[in-house]
């Protein structure tokens, strides 16, 4: 809630210094082995997250007040396998999608979103939206790729996309099974170590171990929500409460209280990174952020918020569109201003990275432009959103993920 060097499987340790991305991705190279199609977002090699990134930038910008422009739109949408479906980039789109090309359900998902929020595209969304369901898991997720086992950022995206295209995600079952079935399956109890946390998907022993970014990925998943929302009713601090797992909402609250421990300190979230244990994690930090406003623990998000006003800028500048995209969606969970970020303009900032918008609103009311989008019965059938940035992280030859969000894929 990944961008994955995958190797000759999507095995891999995966964690992230920043940026948000799919569930499992690989690191984009500083120095594109492709050519940058015209109508993208970023100067980095797409291979492992073209549609990712861009989905993002012009969910970001149409978030706020921002009309992308035409040809970046097309290349999204021309990105779209016949299926339905979107791999994380296709170099070739006169070429027909085959057995060969790895579609996913994240690309998928993001792409979704997106085309959702700038209207137009039922089309393209009820599409995609039909090829998600068929790839639907038995316990009610989904994994990264169609058959894969099911990990918590995989299904809380595609619940966001489900969302986004307005159904209700908790009615979308595989074998009597939804999405919540799946990530109650992935939520830590309250009484062990890291308890209310999602873990990524459980490990070889069956254990689940507490994970920041599936946590936050989970926190909306549960929710219903998508990679942008306006904030929750403002509610107590949350707590663990065993009990409360038996609804999404009570899920979700248990979720968000393993955040709000995690930031209370420092106000980031640390890098999952071996040897980096001080290192913040602006992605999953921004991620958190998002979570938080969205069950409505605003007071707790307060801290993490303005850490990243006073410390994201430079991660931001480095790691591209869709980090600037996670910073605005961030902002506006919490009614803050994209504009006036820490002193910077994150919706300029985006916008430079790719084709020139056709309009730009100079000033937008955040919260009127929600409850209009919510009133508005178009394709976004949510409130409004949320969800990388380049980051190479160290592994011996297994892949890596680049989202605002560290996790662990399992072979």
């Amino acid at each position: 809630m990944n961008i994955r060097r995958s190797a000759a499987a999507l095995a891999a340790a995966t964690v992230v210094l920043g940026a948000a991305v799919p569930a499992v991705a690989a690191t984009p190279s500083p120095t594109p082995s492709v050519a940058i199609p015209d109508g993208l977002y970023g100067t980095t090699d797409p291979t492992y997250d073209g549609v990712w990134r861009q989905s993002l930038a012009l969910l970001a910008q149409r978030t706020t007040g921002v009309t992308p422009a035409d040809r970046a739109v097309a290349w999204l949408t021309g990105q779209q396998c016949a299926t339905g479906a979107f791999a994380a980039f296709r170099a070739d789109t006169a070429k027909a999608c085959d057995a060969k090309l790895m579609v996913d359900t994240n690309s998928t998902a993001a792409a979704v979103q997106a085309l959702a929020a700038l209207g137009g595209h039922q089309a393209e969304t009820g599409k995609a939206v039909t090829w998600l369901k068929s790839v639907q898991n038995a316990d009610g997720g989904w994994g990264y790729t169609p058959g894969g086992a099911s990990d918590a950022n995989s299904t809380s995206v595609v619940a966001g996309a489900l969302a986004a295209a307005g159904q209700q995600p908790a009615q979308v079952k595989k074998a009597g099974k939804s999405p919540y079935d799946a990530l109650v399956k992935l939520s830590v109890p309250c009484d062990k170590d890291g308890g209310g946390a999602f873990a990524y998907q459980p490990d070889k022993k069956g254990g689940l171990a507490a994970n920041a970014d599936a946590t936050a990925a989970g926190v909306l998943g549960a929710l219903g929500k998508g990679f942008v929302t306006t904030a929750g009713k403002t509610s107590a601090a949350p707590t663990c409460d065993s009990a409360a797992a038996a609804t999404p909402s009570g899920l979700a609250r248990n979720g968000a209280a393993y955040l709000a421990g995690a930031v209370a300190d420092n106000g980031y979230l640390k890098s999952a990174l071996p040897g980096a244990e001080d290192q913040p994690d602006y992605g999953n930090t921004a991620d958190a952020v998002v979570a938080l406003a969205a069950q409505g623990a605003t007071e707790q998000a307060a801290k993490p918020l303005a850490w990243l006003e006073q410390n994201s800028a430079a991660w931001a500048k480095q790691s591209g569109p869709a980090a600037y995209a996670q910073l605005v969606f961030a902002a506006h969970a919490t009614g803050a201003d994209p504009r006036h970020f820490g002193g910077a303009d994150l919706v300029a900032q985006l916008n430079a990275t790719g084709p020139t918008p056709q309009a730009t609103t100079k000033a937008t009311d955040q919260a009127a432009d929600a409850d209009a989008d919510k009133k508005d019965d178009s394709d976004s059938g949510y409130g409004v959103w949320w969800i990388v940035g380049v980051f190479l992280v160290a592994g011996v030859g297994i892949g890596f993920l680049i989202s605002g969000r560290g996790r662990k894929q399992q072979p």
